[in-house]
């Protein structure tokens, strides 16, 4: 394997941060051709209970289903990224989720804590997600509240 450069991995690392820094701005504004965009057509993606997602549109078809009646604010933080090769590395990214719905006539929540375990490929000169799963250590929510909420 050909190593990074000091300088060709500060890029990398930035890069990185850069994407998974759009991916949560554009799962909570749900610019869903943005948060594409951000995912390799292979992506493989696993949510706690939820079945193993195995494409980038399977991924997006489910994500703009279950948050289409949520408001979402999703935060990923103090980063652990090794590479494996120049162009593909492993991630660890400590999260905090909140989400806010009306159910009946309240107004409920759920908060999250845990991390997202993802793996990530440069591919036509930019980085994409490749993989990801997320384990919940801490959940909470509103009195009440039925999470998640039912779907149309």
């Amino acid at each position: 394997m050909d190593a990074l450069s000091g300088i060709e991995k500060l890029m990398a690392l930035e890069e990185i941060k850069r994407l998974k820094a759009q991916r949560d701005r554009a799962a909570d504004t749900k610019d869903w051709a943005l948060y594409e965009s951000l995912h390799a057509p292979d992506h493989v993606s696993e949510n706690g209970e939820d079945a193993r997602w195995t494409s980038a549109a399977e991924m997006i078809r489910n994500v703009q289903r279950s948050m289409q009646h949520l408001i979402t604010l999703h935060q990923s933080h103090t980063p652990e990224i090794e590479f494996e090769t120049p162009t593909r590395a492993r991630c660890v990214w400590a999260m905090e989720g909140m989400s806010f719905w009306k159910q009946g006539d309240g107004d409920h929540w759920f908060q999250a804590f845990g991390h997202y375990f993802e793996t990530c490929e440069k591919r036509d000169g930019r980085w994409v997600n490749t993989s990801r799963k997320l384990t919940y250590y801490h959940t909470r929510q509103s009195p009440g509240a039925d999470w998640p909420p039912k779907i149309d």
